[in-house]
């Protein structure tokens, strides 16, 4: 088909860059998904999958090239606020060395865009303070003063990108993710969301028991389903914007707030056990999806509670078939006599 393209997207092993590498795939795009593991519930729908270490420049020489038209460069090291809070060297030398390589790469073989995938990590601390926080515009990245290791690199990436436009042209996208949920992504082990953390722990805990939550779970977020996300990527790579977008709901919740939902969705009644020394992040972080609108005419849509039903119900199913999980899961599942 004339339309069809070549596609690159890096973390194709990941949660985004899988669910993303479908999407092009039925549109009639050939994909090529690179990632340093594969996916992991699975196999990849692309045209091809390759394993790669992106950290090395001879890696990202080969996963650009080929004619390959378009770069969803969503390759990270990254994780929930546990481990991104204990791990700043490593994730800050990662992505950069990623990032740069990354660019350098698609530009050297003549790619025609590139997306690169930041995060709403780079927003200013000192505008995150409050649980009823303002929504953050773009522009509210500076003055600088984002989230150690994890928000310094993407801000600096995302300079990279303006830099790599105005030296030489290469045209670059610039998405802000609001916390992304959904099936298919990783829901143990410390890198994942609060979603998925609280859906398996809701999955694993007796009708009437607890569950522990992290702070005081009155800080708030959004949360943005995986499918507005994707449908979101592709509208930006689309888009004439050069500049910095957020992608995310405005929908705020607090994490309390959010465990209610998910406790709902499993019809539990569960009390609350608040782990006051836990990692927390910001106070407050919401999405303004003003200029979002106006350039793509669109926003993410799915409500919270629809989401959350699929995303639990997956992860409870997954948890159910897991040997790791096998003799709480039959404590929970067998009623008391």
């Amino acid at each position: 088909m004339s339309s069809q393209k070549r596609i690159l997207v890096t973390g194709a092993g990941g949660f985004i860059g899988h669910h993303l590498v479908k999407r092009l795939k039925k549109e009639g795009h050939w994909v090529r998904g690179v990632d340093i593991k594969c996916p992991e519930y699975e196999a990849s729908a692309g045209d091809q999958f390759e394993v790669l270490d992106l950290r090395k420049a001879e890696a990202c020489l080969l996963a650009t090239r080929g004619g390959i038209d378009e770069v969803y460069n969503l390759a990270a090291d990254m994780g929930g606020i546990g481990y991104i809070t204990s791990n700043h060297a490593d994730i800050s030398r990662n992505n950069i060395l990623i990032n740069a390589q990354m660019l350098e790469a698609a530009r050297q073989n003549g790619v025609k865009r590139f997306l690169f995938s930041s995060s709403a990590c780079v927003y200013a601390q000192g505008k995150q303070k409050n649980p009823e926080v303002t929504p953050l515009r773009e522009e509210d990245a500076f003055p600088a003063d984002p989230e150690p290791g994890y928000g310094w690199e993407k801000l600096f990436a995302e300079e990279l990108c303006r830099y790599y436009y105005k030296d030489f042209g290469f045209e670059t996208r610039i998405v802000r993710f609001h916390n992304v949920y959904g099936p298919l992504g990783t829901y143990d082990g410390g890198k994942e969301k609060a979603p998925a953390a609280i859906s398996r722990k809701v999955a694993l805990s007796e009708d009437g028991g607890d569950i522990e939550v992290w702070g005081d779970g009155e800080q708030t977020r959004s949360f943005m389903y995986i499918d507005d996300c994707v449908e979101g990527l592709i509208r930006i790579m689309a888009s004439d914007c050069r500049d910095a977008l957020n992608l995310g709901t405005d929908e705020l919740v607090t994490i309390n707030g959010l465990v209610d939902i998910i406790s709902k969705i499993a019809d539990k009644r569960l009390v609350k056990r608040h782990n006051l020394t836990g990692p927390q992040g910001v106070r407050g972080r919401n999405s303004d999806n003003s200029m979002l609108r106006r350039v793509l005419g669109w926003e993410p849509k799915i409500l919270l509670e629809q989401g959350l039903t699929i995303t639990y119900k997956w992860i409870e199913s997954e948890v159910q078939r897991s040997p790791k999980y096998a003799a709480q899961m039959n404590r929970v599942l067998t009623p008391a006599r």
